[in-house]
């Protein structure tokens, strides 16, 4: 299955590379378990651009963010922001879920065990194996 490309602002860049210096404890604790494909072998980037907006965790095989909403997310119209923000990326074919802080800090398990029954009930199938004699002498 061909992945879709999501156009970013180049401008993002540096702000995107800032942010994964400067990452929260909550960001910093789901990184630790989604680096290095260690949720069920999906490649996860952190702090990544897609469109005019950086989102904490994207899996582009997946079309998948993350998002750990923390204390930033509770004034100032923010929630009104996430969800215009979401529904725009939405709209490009980006899925979400949404943690909260403490979520991700108290209860690893429980945001582990929804990223996880996301992936199955959502992920893509994967193809079927090829037989050894297609592997061996290609596709007749």
């Amino acid at each position: 299955m061909k992945r879709k490309i999501l156009y970013y602002n180049p401008k993002l860049k540096p702000l995107a590379l800032k942010l994964r210096k400067n990452m929260t404890l909550s960001e910093v604790l789901l990184w630790q378990e989604l680096n290095g494909r260690q949720m069920m072998g999906y490649d996860f980037d952190r702090q990544r651009p897609i469109d005019n907006y950086i989102v904490d965790f994207y899996c582009k095989d997946l079309m998948l963010a993350i998002e750990v909403d923390g204390e930033s997310h509770y004034h100032d119209n923010a929630s009104e922001r996430d969800q215009a923000r979401q529904k725009k990326l939405e709209n490009l074919g980006v899925r979400f879920l949404r943690f909260d802080d403490l979520d991700v800090k108290q209860r690893m398990g429980y945001v582990l065990n929804t990223i996880s029954e996301w992936i199955l009930e959502n992920g893509p199938t994967p193809a079927p194996p090829k037989s050894s004699q297609e592997r061996i002498f290609g596709r007749c």
